[in-house]
């Protein structure tokens, strides 16, 4: 059985929200309500650190730092944990949510203070986007964003910001630098710059174009070498 080759399938496509599609979804939570200023940090934490859901759930008041240098730990797969540094913004959501808890306690709770399960999360962010990002139809079903896709626009973000992709490996806690890998694969835009790198300029066009034939038949010294082969 072991000898069975796996059969080959096109990975799923990778989808993610552009940076400014993730600042108006977190611009657009307003109030000083227990809940807006819980999914505003929600939303710029996820955004921030790329953490999976689960990691999320797990996270503890003892494992942010708010004192500069702003960081987070995170528990995650494998039973590993890594850091990961936050913005100024984030440390400034988290605060009120961490300040003056038990240190064992969760960072994003309910109302009634019990921690938020995946699903509590999942059903958070599909209703924050979906007041300014519609669910779209793909392959037949509909998509709504979740959690993981703000995970591909931080990768993303990152990529296009010049992180390495060690670094965004080690960011997001990837195990592989292949899964990594997959970001620098759809990102259209980093294609499209490398392109205009390659781009011949106006004058290299103009030289080409004006020459009716090849150049090389120009060259005397070297047509007179090739009629000596």
């Amino acid at each position: 059985m072991r000898a069975i080759p796996f059969k080959r399938v096109a990975p799923p496509e990778t989808f993610y929200l552009e940076r400014d599609e993730v600042m108006g979804v977190i611009t657009s939570i307003t109030g000083d309500g227990g809940q807006a200023k819980r999914d505003r940090a929600l939303l710029t934490f996820l955004y921030n650190t790329g953490a999976r859901v689960q990691e999320v759930v797990d996270l503890h008041c003892a494992d942010v730092d708010l004192d500069k240098p702003f960081r987070v730990r995170l528990h995650g797969k494998g039973d590993k944990w890594r850091a990961c540094p936050l913005w100024q913004e984030t440390a400034a959501l988290l605060r009120p949510l961490v300040v003056g808890r038990r240190q064992d306690a969760a960072v994003f709770t309910t109302r009634r203070q019990h921690p938020l399960t995946r699903f509590g999360i999942y059903k958070i962010v599909r209703r924050r986007t979906d007041q300014l990002l519609p669910p779209k139809q793909i392959g037949g079903q509909v998509r709504h964003v979740s959690p993981h896709i703000l995970r591909h626009a931080t990768a993303v973000s990152l990529l296009e910001g010049g992180a390495e992709l060690n670094v965004i490996r080690a960011w997001l806690g990837h195990a592989s630098l292949e899964t990594t890998h997959r970001y620098a694969e759809i990102n259209m835009r980093m294609k499209e710059a490398a392109m205009r790198l390659c781009e011949p300029s106006d004058q290299l066009s103009s030289s080409v174009t004006s020459h009716t034939g090849a150049v090389w038949p120009d060259d005397k010294m070297l047509l007179d070498w090739l009629r000596q082969l």
